[in-house]
């Protein structure tokens, strides 16, 4: 995902509330140089955009310092959301380059229809949504696609069982359930019917 983010550097001794009602959002950048961090402003109608677009610790995307001066890829590694007005109060991001694999989080899609639920009345129960996964940051994948479609009652998918891209290494333990697909509910009026029907005969 090729996405571009201009920032500048925060000038020394500026106050975080009046960068905010100046329209700015306060963030730093870490990783580039060893611990060294720099601190940065982005325009808050910049961040509203990119987070349309980009998850924490998910997506890759290039930064630009314009005064710094520094350019690079880098994650997005933490938000900070205001409790009261649900806002971006903070940006942190990490620069990836000449760190060797990172550590990211990646959604997981799950595709077609499971055999077990379409032809068995069963029900789906995805017990993972993301997986932490190692790779070098060009293989940072935006999602990764789970099969479903030949799931029948009672089948389950783990860990080991996903075909992840050539240099992506899971980081959960490769017998962890992923998805199943579990038998029909009963709900209580039902329940209750058959528990009468039982009874008279």
């Amino acid at each position: 995902m090729a996405i571009t983010v201009e920032s500048q550097k925060r000038a020394e001794g500026s106050k975080p509330r009046a960068l905010r009602r100046a329209g700015l959002i306060p963030a730093n950048l870490y990783g580039h140089k060893g611990t060294e961090s720099i601190s940065l402003t982005i325009d808050a109608k910049t961040v509203e955009r990119l987070l349309k677009r980009v998850s924490v610790n998910n997506t890759l995307i290039e930064l630009n310092v314009a005064d710094a001066p520094w350019r690079g890829k880098a994650l997005l590694r933490e938000l900070q959301i205001h409790p009261a007005k649900g806002t971006p109060y903070h940006l942190s991001f990490f620069a990836v380059a000449g760190h060797g694999d990172t550590t990211v989080g990646v959604r997981l899609r799950f595709v077609g229809t499971a055999i077990g639920v379409k032809q068995e009345g069963g029900v789906l129960d995805t017990v993972i949504s993301e997986l932490q996964v190692s790779c070098a940051p060009e293989n940072i994948p935006d999602v990764i696609e789970i099969d479903v479609s030949n799931l029948q009652i009672g089948d389950s998918l783990s860990i080991s069982d996903i075909p992840f891209p050539e240099g992506v290494t899971p980081l959960a333990e490769s017998e962890r359930l992923v998805v199943s697909v579990l038998p029909p509910q009963i709900s209580a009026e039902d329940a209750g019917t058959e528990t009468e029907t039982e009874a008279a005969s």
